[in-house]
């Protein structure tokens, strides 16, 4: 599918970064379509296979506490396109209405089921229904809330003309990002003037890598490096 022209995009990406994004995109519209074909396809299969799995953790998360088994939480997606994206819910309910929209490791909002989900990145699983949908793909730039969008500079707008993934470089380089927050006075401000250009740096870089065998090798370094502790 060709890229829309810039003239057909929100204010915000009216640029010359993504002007000449969009031009670097669109010569390599046939791997982001084999991109897509293969997050269909992968998302299918995992949602089959897996389903006994979110049949049990639904139960599991019911039981530990009050509250949905699922959290629904507007993220932006391709193009400045908010969605909504499905997670397990690891924390109480109405935890966005008790503190920041990050979370530190020792967070006291987080639930003991969530914190084991969150080690090992089970809370997650429910975005294969995204991933699915085509509001999301295996592997790309994790998904903001709009408040911190807000801070996106020019070229960070880049990041909007991919799909958000479930998983990339930057998240394998900043799995421990709870450990970074834990000790901030104020997490959002150390998010969004520390951690967050610091992660951009790895998600511009995606930008040129896309595609179906870069993204099977960061879905590989992800199983290997979350679940099996290997370290770069």
């Amino acid at each position: 599918m060709a890229s829309p022209k810039i003239s057909a995009l929100p204010g915000r990406f009216q640029n010359e970064p993504v002007r000449l994004a969009l031009a670097g995109l669109e010569k390599r519209k046939g791997r982001l379509f084999w991109k897509r074909v293969q997050d269909l396809l992968l998302s299918g299969l995992m949602i089959l296979v897996l389903s006994p799995v979110i049949l049990i953790l639904i139960l599991l998360v019911k039981l530990d506490s009050k509250g949905p088994a699922f959290f629904l939480q507007e993220r932006v997606g391709r193009y400045g396109k908010v969605f909504r994206i499905f997670k397990f819910r690891t924390m109480v309910t109405d935890a966005e209405k008790l503190g920041a929209q990050v979370t530190g490791g020792d967070d006291p909002r987080i639930t003991k089921m969530g914190k084991k989900l969150r080690t090992l990145r089970l809370d997650e699983i429910p975005q294969l229904f995204n991933i699915f949908l085509g509001q999301m793909s295996f592997v790309g730039t994790r998904p903001e809330v709009p408040r911190y969008v807000e801070h996106y500079t020019d070229e960070m707008m880049t990041t909007l003309l991919l799909p958000p993934g479930l998983t990339s470089l930057t998240s394998i380089r900043f799995r421990n990002e709870a450990e970074l927050l834990k000790e901030a006075e104020d997490p959002d401000r150390v998010y969004i003037e520390t951690v967050l250009p610091a992660k951009m740096v790895f998600n511009l870089e995606y930008l040129e890598k896309a595609g179906p065998l870069y993204d099977l090798c960061v879905m590989w370094r992800t199983v290997t490096h979350v679940f099996f502790g290997v370290t770069d």
